[in-house]
């Protein structure tokens, strides 16, 4: 697997103010709204959940106590949406399931957002983060209601920024396929070309996400629909958005 470090940002040409108020809100709902992942009502009330984008209703259930390795665990119902059950589809993007899952989605759009940032400017760029995000969760909706054989996996709540971050990926990947990206690869530190980076990223997510064919869209707690829905949306999404800027930075 390949975990990347920091890029080069040589010739990036603005602050990435909307790439770091992103951050800082994630970080924001996860510590406060979400209380560090202890706050289940607030989670379980704004995940998207697959049922309820496919039906249009909003969806309550009750908590439940299933047993795991001998222990009995208490899984928390799906709460009561205020509004429309479709604004999950953005506020999910903004929450996340603990430390590991934030630090990870993170590292990954500080790394890489602002330099598409960079590239489209401060309102294309926020758009087009939000869209890929959006069609993400969507691609997850879908994938979960046509390929899972258990009707349960249809009430399990998805979250997290990975699905819009795909989007930026798959966007960085065609406007600077070369760009050097420091990584730790196979537990070795070296310095690769953006394709070879993210190229490696895809590949994973591919390879699990056809688990999905087997019984379900999401394996091992990973929506990995999302994420090649997202890498997929921000790969034709960017030629659209990328217009326009002649003091851009260039695509290497």
């Amino acid at each position: 697997m390949v975990f990347p470090l920091y890029d080069d940002n040589s010739d990036r040409t603005i602050t990435p103010l909307i790439n770091y108020a992103i951050i800082a809100l994630n970080i924001f709902v996860f510590v406060v709204l979400q209380q560090l992942g202890s706050n289940d009502g607030f989670t379980y009330s704004f995940s998207t959940v697959p049922q309820e984008i496919l039906s249009g209703h909003d969806i309550v259930t009750p908590a439940r106590v299933v047993e795991y390795a001998g222990q009995e665990i208490t899984i928390p119902g799906l709460g009561p949406t205020p509004g429309s059950v479709y604004l999950t589809l953005l506020t999910s993007m903004f929450m996340h399931g603990g430390f590991a899952h934030i630090a990870g989605n993170m590292l990954f759009l500080w790394i890489f957002g602002d330099n598409i940032e960079d590239r489209l400017g401060h309102a294309k760029y926020l758009i087009f983060y939000l869209l890929c995000g959006i069609i993400a969760s969507l691609s997850h909706v879908f994938a979960t209601g046509v390929f899972s054989s258990d009707p349960r996996a249809l009430l399990v709540p998805s979250l997290g920024a990975s699905g819009a971050i795909s989007g930026v990926l798959g966007a960085y990947v065609l406007l600077h396929p070369k760009r050097r990206v420091t990584v730790i690869l196979f537990r070795f530190l070296t310095e690769v070309p953006a394709y070879v980076a993210i190229g490696i990223w895809f590949a994973f997510q591919l390879i699990s996400g056809l688990g999905m064919l087997g019984g379900g869209s999401q394996q091992g707690g990973v929506a990995y629909a999302a994420h090649i829905g997202g890498f997929l949306a921000g790969l034709i999404l960017i030629k659209f958005f990328d217009t326009g800027n002649k003091d851009r930075a260039p695509a290497y």
